[in-house]
Protein backbone atom coordinates (compact mmCIF):
# COMPACT_ATOMS: atom_id res chain seq x y z
CA UNK A 1 0.00 0.00 0.00
CA UNK A 2 1.41 3.23 -1.08
CA UNK A 3 1.47 5.99 1.36
CA UNK A 4 -1.26 8.17 -0.51
CA UNK A 5 -3.54 5.00 0.35
CA UNK A 6 -2.27 5.10 3.79
CA UNK A 7 -3.16 8.38 4.48
CA UNK A 8 -6.91 7.67 3.72
CA UNK A 9 -7.00 5.37 6.32
CA UNK A 10 -9.06 7.57 9.36
CA UNK A 11 -8.13 5.12 12.26
CA UNK A 12 -4.52 5.26 13.57
CA UNK A 13 -4.73 1.52 14.91
CA UNK A 14 -5.97 0.48 11.37
CA UNK A 15 -3.45 2.61 9.61
CA UNK A 16 -0.68 0.66 11.65
CA UNK A 17 -1.80 -2.60 11.09
CA UNK A 18 -2.01 -1.91 7.45
CA UNK A 19 1.80 -0.07 7.53
CA UNK A 20 3.11 -3.15 9.57
CA UNK A 21 1.03 -5.70 7.49
CA UNK A 22 2.51 -8.06 5.42
CA UNK A 23 4.89 -11.86 6.09
CA UNK A 24 8.16 -9.65 6.25
CA UNK A 25 7.40 -6.07 7.10
CA UNK A 26 7.90 -7.21 11.05
CA UNK A 27 10.58 -9.41 10.35
CA UNK A 28 12.84 -6.48 8.62
CA UNK A 29 12.04 -4.41 11.07
CA UNK A 30 13.38 -6.53 13.76
CA UNK A 31 16.37 -7.78 11.90
CA UNK A 32 17.13 -3.80 11.22
CA UNK A 33 16.32 -2.82 14.63
CA UNK A 34 18.78 -6.03 16.17
CA UNK A 35 21.71 -4.74 13.71
CA UNK A 36 21.43 -1.55 13.82
CA UNK A 37 22.98 -1.25 10.63
CA UNK A 38 22.71 -3.80 8.02
CA UNK A 39 23.40 -4.36 3.83
CA UNK A 40 21.23 -6.45 1.94
CA UNK A 41 22.58 -9.41 1.47
CA UNK A 42 23.15 -9.56 5.52
CA UNK A 43 19.64 -8.97 5.74
CA UNK A 44 18.58 -11.31 3.49
CA UNK A 45 20.53 -14.40 5.25
CA UNK A 46 19.49 -13.12 8.14
CA UNK A 47 15.89 -13.49 6.69
CA UNK A 48 15.13 -17.34 5.74
CA UNK A 49 12.98 -17.77 2.83
CA UNK A 50 13.08 -14.27 1.41
CA UNK A 51 13.40 -13.66 -2.02
CA UNK A 52 15.76 -10.64 -3.56
CA UNK A 53 12.35 -9.09 -5.26
CA UNK A 54 10.13 -9.53 -1.84
CA UNK A 55 12.81 -8.58 0.55
CA UNK A 56 13.54 -5.60 -2.19
CA UNK A 57 9.86 -4.24 -2.25
CA UNK A 58 9.15 -4.76 1.90
CA UNK A 59 12.59 -2.10 1.70
CA UNK A 60 10.90 0.31 -0.67
CA UNK A 61 7.70 0.12 1.63
CA UNK A 62 9.26 0.57 4.64
CA UNK A 63 11.22 3.49 3.31
CA UNK A 64 8.55 5.04 1.97
CA UNK A 65 6.64 5.26 5.31
CA UNK A 66 9.31 6.45 6.95
CA UNK A 67 10.16 3.82 8.77
CA UNK A 68 13.68 2.23 6.97
CA UNK A 69 16.92 4.42 6.46
CA UNK A 70 18.20 3.60 2.93
CA UNK A 71 21.91 5.07 2.76
CA UNK A 72 23.58 4.52 -0.86
CA UNK A 73 27.70 4.84 -1.11
CA UNK A 74 28.62 5.73 -4.35
CA UNK A 75 31.65 3.48 -4.80
CA UNK A 76 32.38 0.50 -6.73
CA UNK A 77 30.53 -1.73 -6.23
CA UNK A 78 27.89 -0.08 -4.63
CA UNK A 79 27.60 -0.06 -1.13
CA UNK A 80 24.20 0.30 0.14
CA UNK A 81 23.01 0.08 4.32
CA UNK A 82 19.63 0.14 5.66
CA UNK A 83 18.73 1.26 9.50
CA UNK A 84 15.70 2.26 11.73
CA UNK A 85 14.92 6.14 10.74
CA UNK A 86 13.51 7.67 14.47
CA UNK A 87 10.04 6.74 13.55
CA UNK A 88 10.91 3.09 12.87
CA UNK A 89 12.99 2.85 16.12
CA UNK A 90 9.11 4.32 17.84
CA UNK A 91 7.88 1.04 17.17
CA UNK A 92 10.83 -0.93 19.42
CA UNK A 93 8.45 -0.91 22.23
CA UNK A 94 5.84 -2.22 20.14
CA UNK A 95 8.06 -5.37 19.64
CA UNK A 96 8.80 -5.50 23.25
CA UNK A 97 5.43 -5.91 23.95
CA UNK A 98 4.70 -8.22 21.43
CA UNK A 99 7.77 -10.34 23.28
CA UNK A 100 6.00 -9.75 26.60
CA UNK A 101 2.45 -11.07 25.50
CA UNK A 102 4.36 -13.93 23.23
CA UNK A 103 5.45 -15.35 26.95
CA UNK A 104 2.45 -15.00 28.49
CA UNK A 105 0.35 -16.44 26.11
CA UNK A 106 2.55 -20.14 26.35
CA UNK A 107 5.25 -19.56 23.78
CA UNK A 108 7.47 -22.76 24.52
CA UNK A 109 11.11 -21.24 24.35
CA UNK A 110 13.26 -23.12 22.75
CA UNK A 111 17.69 -22.81 22.55
CA UNK A 112 16.77 -21.39 18.77
CA UNK A 113 15.37 -17.85 19.71
CA UNK A 114 16.79 -17.45 23.06
CA UNK A 115 15.73 -14.29 24.97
Amino acid sequence: MNKRELSSIPCPIEYTIELLSGKWKMHVIWQVAKQEVIRFNELRRQLNGISNVMLTQTLQELQEAGVIYRNQYNEVPPRVEYSLTDLGKELLPVFGVLEKWGKQSGWPKTDRFPL
